[in-house]
């Protein structure tokens, strides 16, 4: 699952020093830089998202209820920010899924092992559609442009799912708007699993493979993979 971004492994010889003093270069240089990607990305593509998200958000409004739904996430370090999306759910979202796991055991497992539902009660109509084409993330590009979140990171978790969570690498980063696990196996692996995810992009995270996740991330939102 991870291929793609596994380079060849590198023989110990000749021009190990140099290689390492250019790795530790590239390294000190990533996070700079990938932070003056995301502003230039956001900064030239909102224009475009802008009208779309406004006209989505008139649509959630016109739906019932208010048109963005602001949640706490864990972010880098443990530190807990307000992730904006737009609003998928019914109003009375906590008490509906509550129910449901109440009365059905088989969903009530499967919210324990994915912490997501592939059949969710709570969902509106429009809500439906917003996810299965991720575009009710789209405000998180405000999240990536304060510094929040970065384009390309892990999945953002919210503050009681982190006991469930089996890895450390996620703490080290950037929560993102996209990432290894969104273009992979996404709805078909367990909630732990993605620690997984995370710690193998925090060994291979580097511009060039943050690009090749943005650019397949445009597959993943046309193939309609949301849930």
């Amino acid at each position: 699952m991870f291929d793609s971004f596994v380079g060849k492994p590198v023989e110990p010889g000749v021009g190990t020093a140099p290689r390492k003093r250019r790795q530790v270069l590239a390294t000190r240089l990533y996070q700079p830089t990938k932070r003056v990607l995301d502003l230039g990305l956001v900064l030239l593509f909102g224009p475009l998202f802008v009208p779309l998200i406004l006209m989505l958000a008139l649509l959630v409004r016109l739906d019932g209820g208010p048109s963005f739904y602001r949640q706490p996430r864990l972010g880098r370090h443990g530190r807990v920010f307000r992730l904006v999306k737009l609003r998928t759910m019914v109003v009375d979202a906590d008490a509906a899924l509550a129910r449901h796991l109440e009365s059905d055991p088989a969903a009530k497992a499967e919210w324990g092992a994915t912490q997501k539902l592939r059949r969710d009660p709570r969902l509106t109509p429009l809500g439906g559609f917003l996810r299965r084409y991720s575009l009710d993330e789209l405000p998180q590009l405000w999240n990536v442009l304060v510094g929040d979140m970065s384009l390309v990171g892990p999945r953002p978790m919210l503050p009681q799912q982190r006991p469930l969570y089996r890895g450390t690498a996620y703490f080290d980063m950037l929560p993102g708007l996209t990432g290894l696990w969104q273009i992979s196996e996404r709805n078909d692996c367990s909630f732990a699993a993605r620690a997984d995810y995370d710690t193998r992009y925090a060994q291979i995270a580097s511009l060039g493979t943050d690009f090749r996740i943005l650019w397949r991330t445009i597959d993943v939102v046309f193939r309609g993979t949301g849930c």
